[in-house]
């Protein structure tokens, strides 16, 4: 069990700012997840969150100020498999996509092991295990297009989690899952950061469903409005998120202790 958040940095934003054209998206953000968190990071559309990501990981390069991974600048990190990232796909899978899910899972190990390499006994347990850790093992040989947006989604975080990455960041993944369905998916990614001490970073609009998950929250709408505890955060007053979402906002209140 990982339980334990440290005062160490995994990730440095440091007076970012990014703008597309003549548009300004990102101004003077200042951000430090620690290892072991699990950030929310929540704002309205349009706020800048998924530029934020592609920063974070060098899809994109800042105009003004420094990222820091793992106490490297950007600039000079290599060790890019030491980041699992997991997109909306499960709104735009191909259903008829030829793969079962371990199959798909295992593509994750291509940049360890190589294109079309045996895969020895050893590999194969950390694919089970990584499809066994998001609750997927009984659809294991079921092609993927015959599952549901959000087995869809399971799957896709355990290919990105078989390499055993240190961090993983999620943008949006609750897009194509049913709402029933949500908040067993939401306790799948607290025992990932639990359990397998994976930092976690979750950009969503499920503001109210994350805060009794999360342990630090981020609100962003082009300058970073809030930066703490997500305890802390569920103190803020309507007035003051309206003020950051530039529109009401109904944040709904969680026992913490129910960890």
């Amino acid at each position: 069990m990982f339980e334990l958040i440290t005062n160490e940095p995994i990730i440095e934003i440091k007076d970012v700012s990014f703008r597309y054209e003549r548009e300004n998206v990102l101004e003077h953000i200042q951000l430090a997840v620690p290892k072991g968190a699990f950030l929310g990071l929540v704002g309205p559309n349009g706020s800048g969150k998924s530029t934020l990501l592609k920063l974070i990981l060098g899809l994109l390069k800042p105009q003004h100020g420094d990222i820091f991974l793992f106490g490297q600048p950007q600039q000079k990190f290599k060790e890019w498999d030491r980041i699992g990232f997991v997109s909306q796909k499960a709104n735009s899978f191909n259903s008829g996509f030829p793969a079962t899910v371990y199959e798909v899972v295992a593509s994750g190990l291509t940049s360890k092991i190589g294109l079309f390499r045996f895969i020895g006994n050893d590999k194969r347990n950390e694919i089970m295990r990584a499809i066994e850790s998001v609750g997927m093992e009984q659809f294991a040989n079921r092609n993927i297009g015959e599952l549901s947006g959000g087995q869809q989604q399971r799957v896709f975080i355990a290919r990105a989690i078989v390499s055993k990455p240190d961090i993983l960041i999620l943008d949006e993944p609750t897009v194509g899952v049913d709402a029933k369905n949500v908040k067993s998916f939401y306790d799948m990614l607290e025992k990932l950061n639990k359990e397998l001490g994976i930092t976690l970073i979750l950009v969503t609009h499920d503001v109210g469903t994350i805060t009794n998950k999360v342990t630090h929250v981020a609100c962003l709408n082009k300058h970073l409005h809030y930066h703490d505890a997500a305890e802390e955060f569920e103190k803020l007053s309507p007035e003051d998120l309206s003020s950051i979402y530039q529109h009401d906002v109904h944040v709904l209140s969680h026992d913490h202790g129910s960890h």
